[in-house]
């Protein structure tokens, strides 16, 4: 998305804005550059960006009067995440924000000086993004969309919404650095769950229809699907292949869970998007992602589609019911 249509994408946000942010007197205008691994007609990642956008116009950086917000969209592409990376690093910004491992990876590669603030990263330090949580080191910081431990969680919640399931495929991306560690975190528990778990890595659409229709044929299995961008710009395909060879899963984004899938436990990302803007707002007042320390998520989201768990012929518990944030009719 270029500055055009994301000037389009914030017009009808600007009613919301704090009047004394409007009436703010001309001052230097700071370029703040935004890169997604997300696609540009991901309706989730659009509401992300805006949820952004609005946070920092309640601090006083308004779009087109002291701020300007350069914003690229990977689409999942390695290669365009790659060029794109270059475009914004030739533009001399005053900070970026990152979405995603696939874009703070390359990002770090490319500057060791412009300021980047994360969202939806696992395990920085494990990823060689930060030294230290508490003292990132470097020229980034941000906000780690969840631990390790949420794998046994995401494992869990799929034995007690299709207890029938003994084997479970682990949906993840070739290029994120928290995979092996999820892994680990749900096998660590699948033998007290009476359930086997493997991992099955895809970058396309084909891989993973092959993948999944090879994971389905025998009985009683359930899957469990990250939301990275190779799974997020080719969530449609997921969902109704789940249908299609009527495989449980629990998802690591809500909005799976809208789009036909069963059912999804992740963090709230419109308030990580939020969060980073006043990191944002910090750091062109000053301040050096250094010195700001990597948060965790605050808040947690369950969503059930018990349409979908009618179709695939199972019952909600009403404990389950009873816990979830967001129940789709």
């Amino acid at each position: 998305m270029r500055r055009r249509e994301f000037i389009t994408l914030l017009g009808g946000a600007a009613v919301t804005w704090p009047l004394a942010g409007r009436a703010q007197q001309a001052e230097r205008m700071r370029r703040i550059g935004v890169l997604t691994s997300f696609a540009s007609d991901d309706p989730a990642e659009q509401t992300h960006v805006l949820a952004f956008a609005q946070a920092l116009a309640q601090s006083g950086w308004i779009e087109g009067r002291n701020a300007r917000i350069d914003i690229r969209w990977g689409a999942g592409d390695p290669e365009r995440i790659r060029r794109y990376v270059a475009e914004l690093v030739a533009l001399e910004p005053d900070v970026i924000l990152a979405v995603s491992s696939a874009a703070t990876g390359p990002l770090l590669q490319a500057t060791r000086t412009v300021p980047i603030v994360f969202v939806q990263v696992a395990e920085p330090v494990a990823a060689g993004f930060v030294e230290t949580v508490a003292r990132p080191g470097g020229n980034a910081t941000g906000f780690m969309l969840f631990e390790y431990g949420i794998g046994a969680k995401w494992l869990d919640l799929l034995r007690e919404i299709a207890p029938g399931v003994k084997r479970v495929g682990y949906l993840q991306s070739l290029d994120i650095a928290a995979g092996p560690g999820l892994l680990g975190a749900m096998q660590a528990l699948a033998p007290s769950l009476g359930v086997e778990v493997r991992p099955i890595k895809v970058r396309d659409a084909g891989e993973i229809e092959r993948a999944m229709t090879a994971f389905a044929r025998p009985a009683n299995g359930g899957l469990i699907v990250t939301a990275a961008a190779a799974q997020r710009v080719h969530r449609d395909v997921i969902i109704k292949l789940a249908a299609q060879h009527r495989l449980p899963a629990v998802y690591a984004g809500r909005d799976f869970v809208t789009g036909g899938g069963l059912m999804s436990f992740d963090p709230d990302r419109v308030d990580q998007y939020r969060r980073a803007a006043a990191y944002v707002d910090r750091i062109l007042k000053g301040e050096k992602p250094a010195d700001l320390p990597v948060q965790a998520p605050t808040k947690y989201q369950l969503a059930i589609n018990v349409k979908t768990a009618r179709a695939l012929g199972l019952t909600v518990p009403t404990t389950l019911l009873a816990r979830a944030d967001e129940v789709i009719e």
